[in-house]
């Protein structure tokens, strides 16, 4: 399994708009992706203080899932990004192993 995390570093100018993110980003990429989103989570800091405003990470069978879900919407997912913030994001890509 992967993990895609879209962070969004605090800066002075940002602007953000959690309600939009959780409301309105996140539910249109689950619609696009469909059951190739295993999951999704975001990240709202609690200490004002903390390097990032926000994060969310959207898990995937594997790779390749995910690049295909990247070719056929990406252009859109990343038009809607001016409807919630100003930040540009730093995007990581993870190989998860869950250990209990």
């Amino acid at each position: 399994m992967i993990k895609f995390s879209v962070l969004y570093p605090r800066q002075a100018d940002a602007h953000f708009d959690h309600d939009y993110y959780r409301d309105v980003h996140l539910p249109l990429i689950k619609s696009r992706m469909g059951e190739r989103c295993l999951s999704y989570e975001i990240d709202t800091p609690l200490d004002n203080n903390a390097p990032f405003i926000a994060a969310c990470h959207i898990y995937c069978a594997d790779i390749e899932t995910f690049e295909q879900v990247i070719a056929e919407h990406g252009e859109e997912f990343v038009a809607d990004v001016a409807n919630f913030s100003n930040i540009e994001s730093v995007k990581l890509v993870s190989d998860v192993l869950r250990v209990e």
